[in-house]
């Protein structure tokens, strides 16, 4: 089998002009073709005029008819032409019942990070626990849309934030990363997905999303596959406290943790995979003398555009091909004074959404459906934000929780620009410009889609200024990118804040184990090494695989380089 990248061909090709152009490539006869498989497909729209799909296909090919030398000579002239590489994901061998450790190992948090390290966790036959604040995705999203919707008040414990699937289950359901990380770790989470549910098309798409809807299934189906594995999953467990023993140098070791209600569960091996949102844990490990940093971040406002404009502005002629669908974008401008100014987490078809985690805050995203077929398209447009901006908002020098103190600064004062009843302050973008208030007369372009509601107004004082200036600054070569990006009926909804976690947790690289307390491993968004539920949902399968190694007898431990492995 050989794998062929970077094949182009235009939007309208047929399955013959595909094959012929594979032929072509390889310059082989259309009988020396015997069969190819979409490994993956993507556009190039960087000319509008001259659109093309982009495909990597594997491909058999018949030796009888293709030399063995003649393909070495097109390895060496073509360097998208390579052997199929194994993308297989080998993990840590099945854990025989005899051979289990007593104490069962403990995940913290359902999300994308929590669930994938529970999963290998119990594919090992480690019998995981996982704990989860919020509840069950069903009662969650019935609280979520209830509170959208006004039917029900907001609920700390179970909203877009908090509860089964963890905050990527209110978004886009975006699957692609820019970490670097070895293909079988993507391949793994991107097949488990489909076998939760997924379709089979983020197997091939470049740029694949799951949607809202559907990931509600999705989480469902992994939290199934979890527990007919012997793994336990439980709702409504918030941890209080860690039982954590310290010697003289200030190092700790996990020996358990305690339950709101006061249940005490103990455990010597825990992932901590909470999400970027979980404030009251962050401030329960500093007091338990776990070791925490503050890190950069990003914030910003949400901007919405009728999504035919995207798709024309992207597309160009081509706008409305069916092979094309909504357009999506990705921008950046480095602007004065080292501020970078870059969409996040665009959503074509989609809508603005609560997703604020506390009473009194207004906090904005994005979400879709699997189908994008909503009216407009938006984005986050985001600053960073560095260690020294929040440094004044926090109780101290050096507080690793200054960032935090920052985000519920700037959200309660949008919560009180949007009337002080989760309305989001919003404003036209030409009125924010121009530095004017907008008004409630009509606008020809986008309805506002943020649910609960806007309040049209001025998003001044509602951010840093130097925020706003670096937002301004960034718009005109937006413009240049996008014609018609910053044009008349295009509205800013604020506050986005929870762009990524504003604390890390440190941890040993080779261990993954906190740097002061052994027992207890940081994993994913929340503890500052994901930004995504891709690169999460990585991270907890490769933080397992440290658990495990560091839990199992000395003899399993070559498994991790493939020596001892096998299927669950």
């Amino acid at each position: 089998m050989l794998r062929l990248s970077e094949l182009k061909l235009s939007l309208d090709h047929s399955e013959e002009d595909l094959q012929e152009a594979i032929c072509r490539r390889l310059r082989i006869p259309p009988t020396a073709l015997r069969s190819h498989r979409l490994v993956k497909r993507s556009v190039d729209a960087r000319r509008r005029g001259a659109i093309a799909l982009v495909y990597s296909l594997d491909l058999e090919l018949d030796l009888d008819t293709v030399s063995r030398k003649r393909l070495e000579r097109r390895f060496a002239d073509d360097p998208h032409l390579r052997p199929t590489p194994d993308e297989r994901y080998r993990f840590v061998a099945r854990v025989a019942a005899n051979d289990r450790p007593a104490q069962r190992p403990v995940v913290v948090g359902a999300g994308p990070c929590g669930y994938f390290a529970a999963l290998l966790l119990a594919q090992m036959g480690l019998r995981p626990l996982l704990l989860e604040r919020g509840k069950a995705v069903k009662e969650r999203s019935a609280d979520t849309f209830g509170f959208w919707k006004g039917r029900q008040p907001f609920d700390p414990e179970s909203n877009a934030q908090f509860g089964e699937g963890g905050a990527g289950t209110f978004s886009d359901g975006k699957l692609y990363s820019q970490v670097s990380e070895p293909a079988a770790y993507g391949r793994k989470v991107l097949e488990e997905l489909v076998a939760a549910g997924a379709h089979e098309e983020i197997l091939t798409l470049h740029r694949p999303h799951i949607g809202t809807f559907k990931l509600a299934t999705v989480v469902r189906g992994l939290r199934k596959r979890i527990e007919d594995l012997g793994g336990t999953v439980r709702f409504g467990a918030r941890v209080e406290r860690l039982l954590r023993e310290t010697d003289a140098d200030g190092n700790g070791q996990l020996r358990g943790l305690v339950l709101a209600d006061g249940e005490v569960i103990a455990s010597e091996h825990m992932v901590l995979a909470i999400g970027h949102s979980a404030r009251d844990t962050f401030a329960m490990l500093r007091e338990s003398g776990v070791e925490l940093e503050s890190k950069p971040f990003a914030v910003g406002l949400r901007i919405e555009h009728p999504q035919a404009l995207i798709d024309r502005g992207r597309w160009g002629a081509a706008a409305g091909h069916p092979r094309l669908g909504p357009a999506e974008y990705k921008l950046v401008h480095h602007g004065a004074h080292g501020r970078d100014v870059y969409s996040f987490c665009m959503c074509p078809g989609g809508l603005v959404v609560g997703a604020t985690s506390e009473n009194g805050c207004v906090v904005t995203n994005g979400m879709s459906q699997h189908s994008r077929n909503e009216r407009n398209a938006n984005s986050a447009l985001v600053v960073t934000i560095t260690t020294a901006d929040v440094e004044p908002y926090g109780e101290g020098p050096g507080d690793p929780l200054a960032g935090v103190a920052f985000q519920q600064h700037w959200e309660r004062r949008a919560f009180l620009a949007g009337g002080g009843d989760y309305r989001a302050p919003a404003q036209w973008l030409e009125d924010f410009l121009q530095r004017r208030p907008s008004s409630a007369e009509a606008k020809v372009g986008v309805n506002p889609s943020y649910l609960p509601g806007v309040r049209l107004g001025s998003l001044e004082g509602c951010l840093p200024q130097p925020v706003l200036e670096a937002i301004r600054q960034a718009l005109p070569a937006f413009e240049r990118r996008i014609p018609g990006y910053t044009g008349t009926g295009v509205l800013l909804t604020g506050v986005e804040t929870r762009t990524s976690s504003p604390v890390r947790i440190p941890r040993d690289p080779a261990t993954r184990q906190s740097r002061n307390t052994r027992g207890l491993y940081p994993a994913g968004e929340g503890a500052g090494y994901a930004g995504g539920i891709l690169s999460a949902a990585i991270d907890g399968i490769q933080v397992a695989e440290a658990l495990a190694l560091n839990l199992l007898h000395p003899p399993l431990q070559g498994a991790r380089d493939g020596s001892a492995c096998g299927p669950a």
